[in-house]
């Protein structure tokens, strides 16, 4: 008797260990993982839904900013970046006396401005949103969530507000480019023949530059089909190199393609491979260094932020200069030139060439990461794993930065000078971005 009285003692303290352990509240969430975890959930739909790479970054932009504006308050000290930008007006700031969770309120900023700036995948963002929601609910007392939430809802508006004025509607009605039939002028590239994209990007509205046109670059040479001219040598540069390609050179010219939207030909199939962006892509480097230097969570959502800003303007910047000299493609002349059967190794970007996009955007954030974290930092990026298997070790951001630029040529897809000129660009971006955003 003795024993089943034992037992059923012990059965009674294991159903009440049960039924008091399924309501314990759930482990208090990391902000910095919350930070982080936000961010690539706003990769994830990027990625889905194939925005292209410079509306990416004005999406990563501005919800990256509201975020740092709603947890800069849980450090004291921290000045707002919104307010030394272009078009913003004074940023909301807590009430006194009223209890926050500033990380919640970042996230609500966050993923408010990325609905409405505009993601259409929402279903994903709702189900992550409503985990995230659930596990402060259980955690804080009403008040001090509700007065959360209305914080990062109201430090959303003031960055929709700005969002709303920076040009992106108008430049939706924008009719086709397509290019031009004049020598050494770009028109759509094989083999699909895409029409330019985003051709009247340098009317947003920038956020640290005083206009697109400030780092406005020398003229790339002349078109010239003879033999021996300086643009004649700097094509058929990009062809020898390209029939020389070691398997190293390959496999770079892979690693930094990002190419968010790639058709693949099989035959009379077509399909496409959806991958991460440039700017998500350095985004994604952003959040490796910010584990790897044990980060607090406003300086990763600084971090965020500025890498952002230095991607968004780098764009502007870079845009601005592509359509203006409207420059051929190394496949379209060698194909004509030199080789009529040479294909790149990469697919071309649907839109004009000089000077080379991903070698601006990315010095530009190198310069910002390398100010934030020191240079020399050594690092392994695994941001493309999960799309293409590989992972590759730098010591230092613009080490990185270069050979992304250099994979262009490897690629087939850019002339040596643009790489350099959108470098050199990317690094008077990048550094306005520290002057006006890092000062000491």
């Amino acid at each position: 008797m003795k024993h089943y009285l034992k037992s059923y003692a012990q059965l009674a303290f294991l159903l009440l260990l049960f039924a008091s352990c399924s309501h314990m509240k759930p482990a208090k969430l990391v902000d910095v993982d919350v930070l982080r975890n936000n961010e690539d959930q706003l990769t994830q739909v990027i990625i889905y839904d194939v925005f292209t790479p410079p509306v990416a970054s004005r999406i990563y932009v501005y919800s990256s900013i509201a975020s740092y504006e709603a947890i800069r308050f849980s450090k004291e000290g921290s000045v707002s970046i919104a307010e030394k930008l272009y078009g913003f007006g004074t940023m909301p700031t807590p009430e006194k006396g009223k209890n926050y969770n500033f990380t919640l309120a970042a996230t609500k900023a966050f993923f408010k401005v990325a609905r409405n700036v505009k993601v259409f995948s929402v279903d994903s963002l709702t189900k992550y949103e409503a985990s995230v929601y659930s596990n402060y609910k259980e955690n804080l007392d009403e008040t001090t969530y509700a007065n959360s939430v209305a914080f990062g809802d109201s430090v959303a508006s003031v960055v929709l507000a700005r969002a709303k004025t920076d040009g992106y509607a108008k430049s939706r009605g924008k009719q086709k480019y397509l290019g031009s039939n004049e020598p050494g002028k770009w028109r759509p590239t094989p083999p699909d023949y895409m029409d330019g994209v985003e051709w009247c990007w340098n009317t947003m509205k920038p956020l640290v530059l005083d206009s697109a046109s400030q780092f406005i670059p020398n003229r790339p040479p002349v078109y010239d089909t003879k033999p021996g001219s300086v643009y004649y040598n700097m094509m058929k540069e990009v062809y020898i190199i390209n029939k020389n390609l070691t398997d190293e050179q390959k496999l770079i010219a892979k690693y930094w393609d990002d190419n968010p939207f790639v058709l693949e030909h099989s035959g009379h199939m077509m399909f496409g491979n959806k991958k991460i962006t440039p700017g998500g892509h350095w985004m994604g480097i952003a959040a490796q260094i910010i584990d790897q230097k044990k980060a607090d969570p406003v300086k990763a959502a600084q971090t965020f932020a500025l890498t952002s800003i230095a991607l968004f303007d780098g764009f502007i910047s870079c845009w601005d200069e592509k359509y203006r000299s409207s420059y051929v493609r190394p496949g379209t002349a060698i194909n004509e030139l030199v080789d009529k059967n040479w294909a790149t190794l990469l697919q071309t970007p649907p839109f004009p060439e000089y000077p080379s996009g991903h070698s601006t955007i990315t010095a530009s954030a190198a310069t910002v990461l390398t100010k934030l974290y020191g240079d020399n930092i050594a690092f392994e990026d695994s941001s493309d794993f999960q799309y293409i298997g590989l992972k590759r070790k730098f010591n230092s951001f613009h080490q990185a930065a270069a050979e992304c630029s250099m994979s262009r040529v490897y690629g087939g897809i850019h002339y040596v000078l643009s790489v350099n000129t959108g470098a050199d660009m990317g690094k008077q971006v990048g550094n306005l971005v520290v002057s006006k955003l890092l000062k000491e």
